[in-house]
């Protein structure tokens, strides 16, 4: 299948497969939102097959505290709710 063939979310799972990626890098790379690419990615973790791949989520880090407990490990958030520090890491993802 031609690269133009394919869905976003296709090419975001194949690049996923080759490199780990945060949304930011996700989104400059496939022209999108960093909420899309996050989407995407969700959208992507809930149509692997189980037996196949799995996806792995580094949770967003605090970069002043170290806080890495967030209720949603594959979110954007603006601030720590630890420290209130707004220095979070993205998180990061791939495909295994």
């Amino acid at each position: 299948m031609r690269e133009a063939e394919r869905t976003t979310r296709q090419r975001v799972a194949d690049a996923l497969r080759s490199d780990p990626a945060t949304p930011s890098e996700l989104a400059d790379r496939f022209d999108l939102a960093p909420a899309s690419a996050v989407e995407a990615v969700r959208h992507v973790a809930r149509s692997l097959r189980p037996t196949d791949d799995e996806l792995l989520v580094r949770p967003p880090t605090c970069l002043d505290c170290g806080f890495d407990r967030f209720d949603d490990p594959a979110n954007c958030p603006s601030r720590c709710p630890d420290c209130r520090s707004e220095r979070v890491a993205e998180p990061s993802f791939t495909i295994e």
